[in-house]
């Protein structure tokens, strides 16, 4: 008698929204800088990529994004589906309009104009009548009131949590299944800090809006996340539920803060488990 899955096991199974598998990313024709990538997000949830500076998680965003043409760099080898379709040859426009928009490192807003200026420019694609963008308009200032005070003022001159919100708050405007963050924490007050991660949880929960985040400040992440991958050097050197990788003794260690003795890099320990799936 074969066995087969029962309809409770399956039903419990999460819908795969992102499923990056074996990518290996190439600058300038010559740099290799991820090496067999692979992850996945959920449908509803919000996934952590987490490493340190230069380990390659901004890659990967702009790898699932299509952005990498603009720094010379390529996807090689590896397939990135979204929705169980191949992504890797659209374009990041093409990718808006299918739900996925990435807030780039910096904020990047556009300073000469207003915040709601910067808000209008998100809701571009979607060719919204004057009743349903003031619509999503008041969505966006629902998460963010401080954006509504601030309305009428030059992003240029507001500050840099404000101007976050205002790139996270204009990803929105496009109304995203998911929304690709880069570094939400750089530079910015603790204080600010967590009240960003705040809202992001506010928009998982209530939107369902699923989250790839890249992240340096590890601790925040974990605490705001489901899931996580540690990259280094290119490779996914670990990764799991959130609350496990948080009492992880190494990831205690290297990214944490608490140290329980001297390693070289994170690679270096005996306990780490690296998980790659290969191409079929």
């Amino acid at each position: 008698m074969s066995e087969t899955a029962s309809p409770s096991a399956e039903s419990a199974a999460p819908d795969i929204l992102l499923d990056v598998n074996g990518i290996e990313v190439i600058y300038n024709h010559v740099i290799l800088v991820l090496k067999g990538v692979s992850l996945r997000v959920p449908q509803g949830r919000i996934v952590a990529l987490l490493g340190a500076n230069g380990a390659g998680k901004t890659t990967t965003l702009r790898a699932v994004s299509n952005l990498l043409k603009g720094e010379r760099g390529e996807v090689t080898k590896g397939q990135i589906q979204y929705r169980g379709e191949r992504i890797e040859q659209l374009t990041p426009a093409a990718l808006v309009k299918r739900g996925v928009v990435q807030v780039m490192e910096g904020r990047h807003c556009f300073a000469h104009l207003t915040i709601e200026e910067n808000l209008l420019t998100g809701a571009y694609t979607r060719k919204l009548d004057r009743g349903g963008v003031q619509e999503a308009l008041e969505r966006v200032y629902q998460y963010f009131p401080r954006l509504k005070q601030r309305r009428g003022s030059q992003a240029g001159y507001t500050s840099g949590g404000e101007q976050q919100m205002c790139a996270i708050g204009r990803a929105l405007m496009a109304d995203p299944n998911m929304i690709l963050l880069d570094e939400p924490s750089m530079g910015l007050a603790p204080q600010i800090v967590e009240e960003i991660f705040e809202i992001v949880r506010d928009l998982n929960q209530r939107e369902r809006v699923s989250f790839l985040l890249a992240e340096q400040n590890t601790n925040i992440a974990l605490r705001y996340a489901d899931y996580g991958y540690i990259l280094e050097n290119g490779r996914v050197m670990m990764d799991g539920e959130a609350s496990v990788l948080a009492s992880n003794e190494d990831v205690k260690e290297f990214y944490l803060g608490i140290s329980s003795g001297e390693r070289k890099s994170f690679r270096d320990t005996k306990f780490y488990r690296r998980r790659k799936r290969w191409l079929a």
